[in-house]
Formats: C-alpha cells, sequence, structure tokens
C-alpha cells in the first residue's frame, strides 16, 4: 500500500507536535488547508480564520522552524530504532480505528504488522488472572484458530500477557497496544514476548520514542485497543478497572462485546457479570458466538450464498443507489456509503433502516453495512 512521503510526514509530525493540536483541530486543519504542509505556508491571517483553530494554535505557527526541526529528529529516532510512523492520512492506518472521532493522528508501530487484517478480536482482562481466567483465555484463543484472526491485546500482565501468549502458540498474528512510549516494553518482563510478537505481529502506541511515561497513558490507550477490535471479549475483571474502560469504551462504539461469566463470589468476575447485567455485553459462551455477531465463516467452510434477488420498482431511486453500491462492495461504513453515494446521513440512516427491514442489507459493527448475500 502507498504511505505517505517522509517530507510530507515531516510536516504532519511537525503539526501534531503543535499544543492544543488535538485529533479533532488536526483533521480541521487539514480539511481547510489541504495539507500540513500548506498550513505552515499560510499567512497568520489565514490562520485565525481556520474553524477551531484560533489565535492561540496562530501564535504557535511563528515558531514552525522549530517544530519542523523536533519532527526531523523524531522521524531519524524512529528510522534508527526500527519504528514506523503512520499519519492520519497514509493508507496504511487502521481503518477500524479511523472512523473515530477521538484516533491519534499519528501511530508508531514496530514489527511486521498489518493494521488492516481481514479479522481482529480483542482480549482483556484482570492483571490479577485467576488460574481459571488463564486457561480461559488459552482456551478461547484456541477455539478461534479456525477463524484465523490478529489477536489484539495491551502486553500488560495477567489475561493480556495470556492472550498474547495463546496467540504465539496458536500462530495467530498478535497486536499489542502499548501505553508506554513505543520504544519501552512495560512491564519490562514481557520484552522477549514483545519480541516474539513482532516476527509476525507487532507493536503500537501514539507515544513516540521519547515522550514522558504517564500513567493515564494506559487508559487512555485503551480506546485504542476497542478500535481496532471487530469484536472485544472481557475474560475476569474486578468492579472497576482498564478492562471496563475497554469495554465502555468499544460499546461505544458499537463493537460486539462479550464477557465470560463467572462465580458470583469471585473478585474477578464481578466486572464480568456486571457488564452482562447491564446488557453491555453477552455471554460468551464460545466460538459460535463471534461466527454469528460478526458473520464469520471459518477456513474451509463455503458460507451458502444467495442469489440477490431485487424488485427495483419498490425501491426509490436513493435506495437503488445505495443498493448498486454495495454489490461492489463488501462492506462500507456510514460515511463512506454517504461519500459514495451522495447521499445525506441524515437522509441515508432512514434509507439503510428500511433496507434492512426489508432483508437486502444488514447492519455490522463499526456502523458498517453489507447486502445481506454477502
Amino acid at each position: 500500500m502507498e504511505t505517505t512521503s517522509h517530507d510530507s510526514l515531516r510536516y504532519i509530525v511537525a503539526l501534531s507536535l503543535i499544543p492544543k493540536i488535538g485529533p479533532g483541530t488536526f483533521k480541521n486543519i487539514i480539511s481547510y488547508c489541504g495539507s500540513a504542509r500548506q498550513f505552515f505556508e499560510m499567512p497568520k491571517g489565514k490562520i485565525q480564520k481556520i474553524p477551531g483553530v484560533g489565535a492561540k494554535v496562530s501564535a504557535f505557527h511563528q515558531q514552525k522552524d522549530t517544530y519542523l526541526r523536533e519532527a526531523s529528529i523524531m522521524l531519524e529516532e524512529a528510522e534508527k530504532n526500527a519504528v514506523q510512523v503512520i499519519s492520519y492520512l497514509d493508507k496504511t492506518y487502521p481503518q477500524r480505528l479511523k472512523s473515530f472521532a477521538d484516533a491519534p493522528v499519528l501511530l508508531y508501530t514496530r514489527g511486521a504488522l498489518d493494521l488492516n487484517p481481514p479479522r481482529t478480536i480483542g482480549i482483556v482482562g484482570t492483571r490479577n488472572a485467576t488460574p481459571y481466567g488463564k486457561a480461559v483465555t488459552a482456551q478461547i484463543v484456541e477455539d478461534l484458530i479456525p477463524y484465523r484472526p490478529t489477536i489484539i491485546s495491551g502486553l500488560a500482565y495477567g489475561i493480556d500477557i495470556e492472550a498474547h501468549r495463546a496467540a504465539l502458540q496458536a500462530d495467530l498474528p498478535t497486536i499489542g497496544v502499548l501505553g508506554t512510549p513505543i520504544n519501552k516494553i512495560y512491564p519490562s518482563h514481557h520484552n522477549q514476548i514483545a519480541q516474539t510478537m513482532m516476527k509476525s505481529g507487532g507493536l503500537i502506541s501514539e507515544y513516540r520514542i521519547g515522550s514522558t511515561l504517564n500513567p493515564s497513558n494506559f487508559p487512555q490507550r485503551n480506546r485504542i485497543i476497542a478500535g481496532l477490535s471487530d469484536a472485544l471479549i472481557v475474560v475476569e475483571a474486578a468492579k472497576k478497572g482498564g478492562a471496563l474502560i475497554t469495554a465502555e469504551i468499544a460499546y461505544s462504539y458499537n463493537k460486539e462485546v462479550f464477557a465470560i461469566p463467572g462465580n458470583l463470589q469471585s473478585y474477578y468476575s464481578e466486572g464480568c457479570n456486571n457488564l452482562i447485567r447491564a446488557m453491555k455485553a453477552g455471554i460468551y459462551l464460545g466460538p459460535k458466538e463471534i461466527e454469528e455477531a460478526l458473520s464469520w465463516q471459518s477456513e474451509g467452510s463455503e458460507p451458502s450464498k444467495k442469489k440477490l434477488h431485487v424488485e427495483w420498482e419498490n425501491f426509490d431511486e436513493q435506495e437503488r443507489v445505495i443498493i448498486q453500491t454495495l454489490l461492489q462492495e463488501k462492506d462500507l461504513e456510514i460515511d463512506q456509503l454517504s461519500w459514495k453515494t451522495n447521499i445525506p446521513l441524515s437522509s441515508l440512516a432512514s434509507k439503510l433502516l428500511h433496507l434492512e427491514f426489508q432483508g437486502l442489507i444488514k447492519a455490522l459493527p463499526g456502523k458498517k453495512f453489507q447486502l445481506a448475500t454477502n
């Protein structure tokens, strides 16, 4: 796949270094200016007119040479450490993550990662995993082997590292999402497993080499785990903790969330049981839950495909355009579908609902849609 050129990336990195420019402001600037380079080449008066920028950000623009120098140093450090820097504008950026407003502008990766694999499963849980939790994690991964997913987790103690270890044993690619700078493995005890993971998967972080390690980074990185996962499975969780934060984010992202039900007297099953009770997670009983929720087929099995029969006269012009567009695509996010069909989101949602009721399309996790016969 095509990647952003080194010079363009330098300007993107420099833009991301300016204080007060988060994902939303960054996207506004790119949309208004056309590129990060054009932002730096704009006069101050025009910069102040960019929506969401204002006088404070435009003042930092005067220090553009400083930010560009720092960006060059960052990219040199990344190259020395075999770190790839992937921007939000890069075609290799994870498409599963890109649709969310809080998606990081830059990602730093190490290893042989495919950031857009066909199938992904996130597995998270407590750092204080019980023997039961460890055994269940290993069984989940073993049961998923026929579907060949990439396993996503956070490289932490407990359930996370068991998920990565089980994926390696099953010869499945696995990605560790770090809450630390990309060149710092935490905990360091997991460094050897991380090195092994990089042969067929790898590490991903939104924190660059040399950035400050902050405890708040760990709950923050959970949105990346949630965003990268087609479905998230919570194995064990106390009443509060990072796994529940990840589950809440995945739920808010309209991802499929499952929890392993546990003993009512087990402290580390309380979080899972509460997720199920609040109907924010389905009960995970086996791989069939994933197969049905995500319409997956195991390797070697042939999906039964029906021939699409459409009585076109029963649909208006916009609905016909939607059907024709989905005939040409495997699946599309609602924003992509709106762009390809030129139908405003306000109208598109009701059209999709009507077509779903007619049994012609089906909704997928992540606000995606496909023909019901796919």
